[in-house]
């Protein structure tokens, strides 16, 4: 796979099953890289296979999000087909017979969490709903900001303060224009209908604390009158979906707001009486509101279907609201479940692995797993994709480490060939069984590529994830950043070149973003053993991050304390701090528009290795933010590969696999 293949990325995405179990609809996504967009359209397939399955919508203006309505006659999808791109549209078209698209909604402030009222009659959804001061276009005439409350600006979304989520609900018919139903300055979204029609269940921070006290709530917002919390602000509560008889809705969530990471758990709440308990996950101890594949859980009969990481995969578990037993899978295997529904017997999901994008698959009455689309076989074929090798890597304290590896295309076993060692960022997130557009490039170009999940990942259990929180956390004291995190990234390195002896020790560099970026900064500091090293949107000096970031102050919920009660440990954790031990080149790669690590991380590292007279180059991207190597434009995550693969194959030479291996080791 080369940089130009990433213009033929295409994919299967958000399922929905037909109330009567017998079609599913979904988005199809595909890259546009001459207009330099995304382009998507809404497809349907025949649940049980016979038919191929077919656009429903042409797609040039990104149409998404499809939701059936109760009788099955028609699907509501949103797109931007309005006057203006940035301007959200919500559609409505009819499955089977005669009849044309029509808009029942635009939304200035997108639109998110579609559902169709179980009556018929009403859409709810949630937008962001501009303040006053927007009326003016010329931000040079617009009054000034006031800021009262953190987070008041969020990456890829810009200021949020005076634009909050709101909860709205419109017509089917569009008769009326869209209704507000949670005004005011407090965010909420989410919204999942009562039984009755009567309103919804969302989620939402509406109390004066919430920047403080990061609690997230669950709401009952009827039609009429006014919302009523049904947690009280302890914990993070959150993705809805009420049962069909409307009695109580399950959530994702934990009980402590202050301590991130957490293994979040499946819930159930009683809408009568606010009372609450978590669903049995036995001896699975996981997180259930996997990232960014998280979707509420599923009612299905006497259980509940919910999604959750395990161990480099997404899958998707079955749990019994009596709390007796264990989980039981509905969709696992080496793969990574993008998204899921289920009705009248039928489970839709769509799934990536390692060596394709996601395509669409059914499973009907709990019989055989049906294949629906293969809409990634020509670029499969084309791009030359490479397979994962799975292995699992001893740390320095015995502990086992999750590693892949990807060959590159053509390996001769009796050649030696450069390495490229990747970190994840989050550190709360996992690497595995998901095409990884990079690892196939980078593959494609010459490498040897390994990645691996250390401690601080998702994927386990919970000890797992916050073995690196800071020394002096209050309720889960870990050994911080920058150590066993550390010691299992290079444990992974070395058992891959222990298994694939045409692994040349000699030519190794290694790259990361965010907080795989902190990792490729802090390995430059600390060791010799990397010949090149790319650090991208990093996090390079946690003092300046801690207040310069969109989610500044949140940081105290990992290390313990905040910046200003203990600034030496701040620092001490901070890769910045090795700068003039710096021995490989570097190369950084910063978004101009990255709010989440904001572009001042890179600057400090810059400035520091240009006055030092170390070997660094600095590439900035405008019109970005920190999700450039993901949802960027088209043509920026094409020359970011370029411009990567440039920089490596300057230092590895990967051209030069020659020469003969020595001999593998016990």
């Amino acid at each position: 796979m080369r940089p130009t293949d990433i213009a033929g990325l295409v994919y299967a995405g958000s399922p929905a099953v037909s109330p009567d179990g017998s079609m599913v609809a979904f988005m199809v996504g595909r890259i546009d890289e001459a207009a330099n967009r995304y382009r998507s359209q809404i497809w349907l397939a025949p649940a049980g296979g016979g038919r191929p399955a077919r656009p429903l919508t042409a797609g040039e203006k990104g149409d998404g999000s499809p939701v059936w309505s109760p009788d099955g006659t028609t699907v509501a999808f949103v797109s931007h087909r309005g006057e203006k791109d940035e301007e959200a549209t919500l559609h409505l078209i009819p499955v089977d017979g005669p009849g044309e698209v029509r808009t029942v909604a635009a939304m200035k402030g997108g639109i998110a969490g579609l559902a169709w009222s179980p009556d018929g009659e009403l859409l709810a959804f949630a937008s962001r709903t501009p303040d006053a001061r927007y009326d003016e276009d010329d931000p040079a005439k617009q009054p000034p900001r006031q800021i009262t409350r953190f987070f008041s600006r969020l990456n890829d979304e810009g200021w949020v303060y005076d634009r909050p989520s709101h909860i709205y609900v419109v017509p089917a018919d569009g008769t009326e224009p869209p209704r507000d139903l949670t005004p005011g300055e407090f965010s909420f979204g989410g919204p999942a209908w009562l039984a009755d029609s009567s309103g919804v269940v969302g989620a939402g921070a509406g109390h004066d604390t919430w920047d403080r006290d990061l609690a997230e709530d669950i709401y009952v917002v009827p039609l009429a009158g006014e919302r009523r919390p049904l947690t009280a602000q302890t914990g993070i509560y959150g993705e809805a979906s009420v049962a069909p008889d409307g009695s109580q809705a399950a959530f994702l969530g934990q009980d402590d707001a202050l301590t991130l990471p957490q293994n979040s758990r499946v819930g159930v709440i009683d809408l009568g009486t606010s009372q609450r308990r978590w669903l049995s996950t036995g001896g699975l101890d996981r997180s259930w509101l996997p990232f960014p594949e998280s979707r509420p859980p599923l009612w299905d009969g006497d259980s509940i279907i919910a999604l959750c990481d395990d161990r480099g995969s997404v899958h998707a578990y079955r749990l019994l609201l009596n709390g007796q037993g264990e989980p039981t899978p509905v969709v696992d295997g080496d793969r990574v479940v993008t998204g899921i529904d289920a009705r009248a017997g039928t489970v839709a999901f769509t799934a990536t692995t390692a060596e394709r994008p996601a395509e669409l698959y059914t499973v009907m009455n709990g019989g055989a797993e049906r294949r629906l689309t293969s809409l990634t076989e020509r670029f499969a074929a084309r791009a030359g994709i490479q397979p994962a090798q799975r292995f699992r890597a001893p740390s320095t304290d015995g502990a086992e480490v999750d590693g892949w590896a990807f060959l590159p295309t053509g390996f001769d076993p009796d050649r030696r060939y450069p390495v490229l060692l990747n970190v994840h960022g989050g550190p709360f997130t996992q690497y595995g069984n998901r095409f990884f557009d990079e690892a196939q490039i980078q593959a494609a170009a010459g490498y040897i590529v390994v990645m691996g999940n250390p401690r601080g990942s998702s994927g386990r259990d919970t000890a797992w994830g916050q073995a690196i929180m800071g020394p002096d956390h209050p309720t889960a004291p870990g050994r911080g950043w920058g150590s066993v995190d550390v010691e299992d990234v290079l444990a992974t390195l070395d058992e891959a070149l222990r298994r694939w002896p045409a692994a040349d020790p000699d030519r190794v560099g290694m790259l990361g973003g965010s907080y795989g970026g902190y990792m490729a900064t802090w390995l430059a500091g600390t060791t010799t053993r990397f010949k090149a090293i790319c650090s991208e949107r990093a996090v390079n000096n946690l003092i300046s991050e801690e207040w310069s970031s969109d989610i500044a102050t949140v940081f105290r919920t990992n290390h313990g304390p905040t910046h200003l009660e203990d600034p030496e440990f701040y620092a001490r954790v901070s890769p910045i701090r090795f700068v003039r031990d710096i021995q490989a080149p570097m190369l950084i790669l910063h978004s101009e528009d990255d709010l989440r690590c904001p572009i001042n991380q890179a600057e400090e590292l810059f400035v520091a290795l240009r006055l030092l007279g170390k070997d660094v180059e600095f590439h900035r991207f405008p019109a970005e933010s920190h999700e450039l190597s993901r949802s960027g434009s088209p043509i920026h995550r094409r020359q970011r590969m370029e411009i990567i693969l440039d920089f490596f194959g300057r230092h590895l030479h990967p051209e030069s696999a020659v020469g003969e291996r020595p001999p593998a080791q016990d």
